[in-house]
């Protein structure tokens, strides 16, 4: 079994259809979407379509949630953008994602299988982001049996395997690849490189293994597109997969 895992795209079609075309050469089984799909300052009406017509195994991720909920006042930028523009069908096919998903021992979470916010394999604290402890990972799993579990959300690439076999797999993120966050306190998560990431996990006399792929688009193009929205704040993060001087809000 050969299965392609993407995970926030942030409405980053470009990226995207480079990360399916090379998944296209791979000879995978299938492919799951993580969440986080539309929300940023590109093209989310277009990403959405783009997805609906491959029908893969998808979650929602926290923006999703977020912009669904209707609250504008409380939105950010990128989740305003989604929830203004996306149609009534493409609404509908969000509104029925689940928050998680189990394929038979894989199982789909956007963060943990407790929470859409929560970092799985790093930890944040006052002094910033940190690789997180064993014991922390494996509180955060808890009890689910699956063999596999596949999460995103700190668009981060890392593979952890739990000492009972347990393989838990970040693919980091198809469309954004620097974000700052601060909650629950300030920090910054940057890949440091602006190619597309995903991951492509393997099943293998009863074992998961896993491969971290970077794909190489136009992340110039993409650049512009966000500063002619208004999103100057996403140009270096798409061109560079770093925050600073500018910090882009995913």
């Amino acid at each position: 079994m050969k299965i392609a895992v993407i995970s926030d795209i942030h409405g980053n079609l470009a990226a995207l259809e480079a990360v399916l075309a090379d998944i296209d050469t791979r000879g995978v089984d299938l492919i799951v979407n993580l969440g986080d799909i539309l929300s940023g300052a590109l093209q989310p009406c277009e990403t959405a379509d783009r997805l609906m017509s491959l029908n893969l195994p998808t979650i929602k991720g926290n923006h999703e949630r977020q912009f669904l909920s209707g609250q504008v006042q409380t939105m950010g930028p990128s989740d305003r953008r989604a929830h203004e523009t996306i149609h009534p069908a493409q609404r509908r096919w969000l509104e029925s994602l689940p928050a998680s998903l189990e394929l038979d021992d894989v199982l789909l979470v956007h963060g943990t299988p407790a929470s859409d916010l929560e970092y799985f394999l790093e930890t944040v604290t006052k002094e910033g982001c940190r690789a997180a402890t064993m014991s922390e990972i494996v509180s955060r799993a808890g009890s689910t049996t699956a063999s596999l579990i596949v999460c995103g959300h700190t668009h981060l690439p890392r593979t952890i395997r739990l000492d009972d076999g347990r393989l838990i797999v970040n693919p980091g993120s198809v469309g954004l690849q620097a974000y700052y966050d601060d909650r629950p306190f300030f920090h910054v998560m940057a890949t440091g490189t602006p190619h597309a990431k995903y991951a492509i996990t393997t099943k293998e006399n009863g074992h998961w293994m896993s491969e971290h792929i970077s794909v190489k688009y136009e992340w110039d193009i993409a650049a512009a597109m966000a500063e002619a929205n208004g999103r100057p704040d996403w140009v270096l993060p798409l061109k560079t997969g770093r925050c600073e001087p500018v910090i882009a809000t995913p």
